[in-house]
């Protein structure tokens, strides 16, 4: 009784005013009878999980998968299975623990879109034939109800299994028949295999069918006679097609829902595209390992030319070299090198050798002015 207490209920009036300005084709937040609130697709740091928001409806998917056996019937192909959540936090209506009759038909029609449509490649998860299968299992938490959760939940389970990505298993052991599940960080996780994207759409329709919205929200789905929701890809193809309410559609509105949803449901696919490559090119920017460059750089020192000496030359240069003084750290011995250097310079000016410094000590280098390339190497490493 005290739950039943919590249960919104719609007042008089405001139920007359919806149903006065749907019968003059505006609705209560302005918008058109066949336009969409704002769709915003988010994502997690895992793979596999998602977070959707379809105007004031707010939506979490989650991926996971393990290891199962298969069933008798297909022992090649894997499963896959929808596991809806409705909290109080979200609705007052919801019960808390055990689903409701609206959790259940939720999931119902979101699997009924995606597996019966054979949307995902459920041969691709056979790991051994008749022994192990992946079983992907999908959880979608609702979070805040704002209406029309089976459009919102469908996008959010989409989402959440083109970004999973489930470990590689190889065969391995002395008979090739222990199954080896490699670590994602040591080895990439493989994305699963997704043939179509199925969109769910749903209608709401008033005065016995005569009127017909899309996408209702909280307020508008209280009043509404019945509901519709159409499960259609991008390519035109219907996959599944859910009738709830007592209000009967008549065959030419169906087929003019199921034009409408075609193209709704192109445009909700391309933004869905959209996320996720937005999400594959960061995911795959994160996992680029960038070290440090170690190039070589040649470095350029001031007053050293190289000059390559012949094989014959080398013993007299070396010999030359030999008898010149090393350069100390005081005056003195800085002077006597300088008068030396200057007084062979003058005795040998008609030598076919120049080596003498030129200026004083302040503008002597590491080596002097000609060296053989013996001596010194073309390419400096800094250290």
């Amino acid at each position: 009784m005290e739950q039943k207490s919590m249960v919104w209920r719609m007042s008089v009036n405001e139920r007359k005013f919806i149903e006065t300005a749907l019968a003059s084709d505006l609705r209560v937040n302005g918008r058109c009878p066949f336009d969409y609130r704002r769709l915003t697709i988010k994502f997690g740091r895992e793979d596999g999980s998602s977070e959707v928001q379809l105007g004031e409806t707010h939506v979490m998917g989650y991926v996971t998968s393990e290891l199962v056996q298969p069933y008798r019937d297909r022992p090649n192909e894997g499963t896959l299975a929808i596991f809806t959540e409705f909290s109080p936090m979200a609705d007052p209506s919801f019960e808390a623990g055990r689903p409701g009759e609206s959790a259940i038909e939720l999931g119902r029609v979101i699997d009924r879109g995606l597996r019966e449509s054979r949307a995902v490649d459920m041969e691709s998860l056979c790991v051994v034939a008749g022994k192990l299968v992946w079983s992907i299992r999908v959880d979608l938490h609702i979070i805040d109800n704002g209406g029309n959760l089976v459009d919102a939940a469908n996008v959010a389970a989409l989402a959440a299994l083109l970004t999973f990505r489930r470990p590689e298993c190889t065969l391995g052991g002395d008979n090739d028949q222990d199954i080896i599940v490699h670590d994602p960080k040591v080895v990439e996780p493989l994305p699963l295999i997704i043939h179509h994207l199925p969109i769910a759409v749903t209608f709401a329709f008033y005065n016995e069918g005569d009127i017909m919205v899309i996408d209702p929200t909280h307020k508008e789905e209280s009043v509404t006679g019945g509901k519709m929701t159409v499960t259609i890809n991008s390519n035109g193809d219907v996959c599944a097609i859910q009738k709830a309410g007592g209000e009967g559609v008549v065959p030419s509105v169906v087929m003019q829902c199921l034009r409408i949803a075609s193209v709704k449901a192109a445009d909700i696919t391309s933004k869905l595209k959209n996320a996720v490559e937005v999400y594959n090119t960061e995911r795959a920017l994160q996992k680029v390992k960038r070290h440090p460059s170690n190039m070589v750089h040649q470095v350029s020192v001031a007053d050293i030319t190289m000059e390559d000496k012949q094989d014959e030359d080398m013993p007299g240069h070396q010999a030359k070299m030999a008898c010149q003084p090393e350069i100390g750290s005081s005056q003195d011995d800085e002077r006597k090198v300088d008068t030396r250097r200057s007084t062979n310079a003058d005795s040998n000016s008609s030598g076919t050798h120049a080596d003498a410094f030129v200026g004083g000590p302040s503008k002597w280098g590491l080596y002097p002015l000609r060296v053989g390339r013996c001596q010194v190497p073309g390419t400096i490493r800094p250290v």
